[in-house]
């Protein structure tokens, strides 16, 4: 496994357009493939097992709470966003509400949607460094849409929250996470994920 992105800059003359990016993320299924603004493309190893499943805890209590909201829709980490830079990214875990995603046609629901969600979590792999992550969620946070946001670092159990137009919080080992006014009534526990 890699331990941290191998980074591909790619010629001006030989960037591909969404489509043709799109499809080389289907014929390359089994990697975590990401886009920059710039173009360079980053493959990613797929995660170990464990952060695999502290993932997909963090994932399913987002469901569950969706299911029961009813006001969204969430994604899993496999799911590419097309942002207003350019970029194309893959949260961890990530929220829509139902008015922004149903505005999509069907087309661009199918492929990577030109949208940035309300509510986006990035969950750190023990390998991962956390500069780029931080840098990755004030990519996020940016963006049109995007309301909020969690970095959550296993390593060091904290977790660093993002909002529009503040500068990040980091919580010293919480036992749970609001999702505040964005995802009412949305608690994480941590405890499932640490």
């Amino acid at each position: 496994m890699l331990s941290s992105p191998l980074v591909v800059q790619i010629p001006p003359s030989m960037q591909m357009t969404d489509e043709q990016f799109f499809d080389f993320c289907q014929v390359n299924r089994d990697l975590r493939i990401e886009r920059n603004q710039f173009g360079e493309i980053s493959i990613m190893s797929p995660t170990g097992s464990e952060t695999g499943n502290r993932n997909f805890n963090l994932a399913g209590q987002l469901y569950v709470w969706t299911e029961k909201d009813g006001t969204g829709i969430c994604f899993d980490s496999s799911t590419g966003f097309k942002l207003s830079t350019g970029a194309d990214r893959s949260p961890d875990a990530c929220w829509i509400k139902l008015e922004r995603w149903n505005a999509l046609s069907p087309e661009q629901q199918q492929r990577f949607a030109p949208i940035c969600p309300d509510f986006v979590v990035e969950l750190r792999s023990p390998s991962d460094n956390l500069k780029p992550l931080k840098e990755k969620m004030e990519e996020y946070m940016r963006e049109p849409g995007v309301q909020l946001g969690l970095l959550i670092d296993r390593k060091h159990r904290r977790v660093y929250i993002y909002r529009r137009g503040v500068l990040e919080e980091c919580l010293e080992n919480p036992a749970t996470v609001s999702g505040e006014s964005v995802l009412s009534g949305f608690v994480l526990n941590l405890n499932k994920v640490w």
